[in-house]
């Protein structure tokens, strides 16, 4: 019996413009590689891109795992839906031809027809390559700022006046380094005059002009006592 050789149909017009309208509707429509299409016969891609036609016969544009490449339509084929995943070459050698008769007695069966070898196409694809995320390398930590050495404490000198009387104390943090001790008036002016602050000059103003007065006051008083002590000492002289 004679062996029977499948005709490669690939894309008929129409399946082209079916396909062509899907694209325009941003569908990717799978096809089958052909016979014609050499070792990947029997399996699916993707129709990414219809090119000009007059320009290259291969202007089907089909993904096939990550690569992107061309067929021409005679390498395609649309899927029929629910067929086995057989390869058409394997159904072509299982099921005899029906219109072939059987040879007659007596006479010899043809020669098998031999195809001619046909040109196969090989599609390498590039594997996958997963990349490793890189890590960001962390910012430097900053040096520890250096303790500062620590000064000594501060020090305090407090100049005040209470009950007529002007004062100076000094203090370095909670140590007392002079008790409060008497200075005259005169010096008390000299360390107000170097504190520029016209509230506090008003006010020891006002202290020295109360003291002046106070002090007039009593300078008057012992005059007086005085002159009294004198005209009575003047009393005696006569008397002896």
């Amino acid at each position: 019996m004679a062996a029977a050789r499948t005709a490669v149909r690939g894309l008929s017009t129409d399946e082209l413009s079916s396909i062509r309208d899907s694209l325009a509707a941003g569908r990717k429509p799978k096809v089958v590689f052909t016979a014609a299409a050499g070792q990947i016969e029997g399996q699916t891609g993707q129709v990414v891109e219809l090119t000009d036609p007059d320009a290259s016969d291969e202007f089907v544009v089909v993904r096939f795992g990550r690569d992107e490449l061309p067929f021409s339509p005679t390498d395609l084929a649309v899927p029929v839906r629910g067929a086995s995943r057989a390869t058409p070459a394997k159904k072509a050698a299982a099921a005899p031809p029906a219109d072939e008769p059987p040879p007659g007695p007596g006479l010899l069966p043809p020669a098998p027809v031999v195809p001619a070898p046909r040109e196969e196409k090989n599609v390498t694809t590039s594997p996958s390559t997963v990349e490793e995320p890189v890590e960001a390398p962390r910012p430097a930590k900053r040096p520890a700022k250096a303790a500062k050495p620590k000064g000594p404490a501060g020090l305090t000198v407090t100049l005040a006046y209470a009950d007529g009387e002007w004062t100076v104390a000094a203090s370095q943090g909670s140590k007392s380094l002079a008790k409060p001790y008497v200075i005259r008036p005169a010096e008390a002016l000299k360390m107000v005059a170097m504190v520029d602050v016209p509230g506090v000059h008003e006010t020891v103003e006002q202290i020295m002009a109360a003291e002046r007065a106070e002090a007039e006051t009593q300078a008057q008083k012992l005059r007086a006592e005085l002159a009294e002590i004198e005209a009575r000492l003047a009393e005696l002289r006569d008397v002896g």
